[in-house]
């Protein structure tokens, strides 16, 4: 049986529709996913006592997806099972973000869960390589999108955001903790023109945070005056694709998923 750890936002949803069987939604206190009544919510200070729970409701697979914030500790709510993972929680949380989602990843494998990434529950959520709306794109594309993969690869030094808006070959914003969308509402008037460039961080666990777009990126893109968007294929989700594609084409912007780094 699957269970979803879900975070806040639309990805949980998309990942239980796709389910033949209707997955046990477990969501942490705070990030209630949108769409979706969580089956039990719980506190991290409270994880192992989830995953006993989890292994009495015969759960052997879960996907973590959904935006999750750091939480704050409490030492007087651990319950005694996670009370025995403290040491393993405390190095975990003491890394970057990445670190900290291997290290509660490792936490499920230790204890016997199949840690499933949610693209492979719901594999349609990735694009195949190409450019999926009417406009495509222009032949600067691909210089910026080369400008793209050098600054993800610096965020990803710093584990710092998945995406960033390049125009005129200059870097003119760069995700942060508040995501892509705040990105975009953020932009300086000279980003119209621009592209916005997303990918998963060099050599991270791609089973959590994959990042992804949706038809509120589209919107942003559009209210930016961007000329497209270029993804990574096999790298970021795209939720609601057919509404994104139809944003954009009503825009005239392009959506290039692109495949090999050229």
């Amino acid at each position: 049986m699957l269970a979803l750890i879900a975070g806040r936002g639309e990805l949980p949803r998309a990942v239980a529709e796709a389910q033949d069987a209707r997955p046990l939604v477990c969501a942490l206190t705070g990030h209630a996913p949108v769409g979706l009544t969580p089956d039990i919510t719980f506190r991290l200070e409270r994880l192992g006592g989830l995953m006993a729970t989890l292994k009495r409701r015969s759960v052997d697979r879960v996907c973590l997806c959904g935006g999750v914030d750091r939480p704050h500790i409490s030492p007087l709510a651990f319950d005694l099972r996670t009370l025995a993972m403290l040491p393993e929680m405390r190095r975990a949380l003491a890394r970057g973000d990445d670190g900290a989602l291997r290290g509660v990843i490792a936490l499920f494998e230790a204890r016997g869960f199949t840690v499933v990434a949610a693209h492979d529950a719901a594999p349609e959520l990735l694009p195949a390589a190409g450019v999926p709306t009417r406009t495509h794109p222009d032949t600067s594309a691909g210089a910026d999108a080369r400008i793209g993969d050098a600054v993800i690869e610096d965020m990803g030094r710093a584990d710092l955001g998945q995406a960033c808006v390049v125009a005129e070959g200059a870097v003119i914003a760069r995700e942060d903790d508040s995501g892509t969308d705040a990105m975009l509402r953020g932009l300086p008037g000279h980003a119209r023109g621009g592209v916005l460039y997303k990918a998963p961080k060099p050599g991270q666990d791609r089973r959590a945070d994959l990042p992804t777009i949706g038809p509120e990126t589209a919107a942003g893109a559009v209210r930016a005056g961007l000329r497209g968007i270029v993804i990574e294929a096999g790298g970021v989700i795209v939720l609601d694709r057919p509404e994104v594609i139809r944003r954009l084409d009503a825009a005239g912007l392009w959506l290039w998923v692109r495949g090999e780094a050229v």
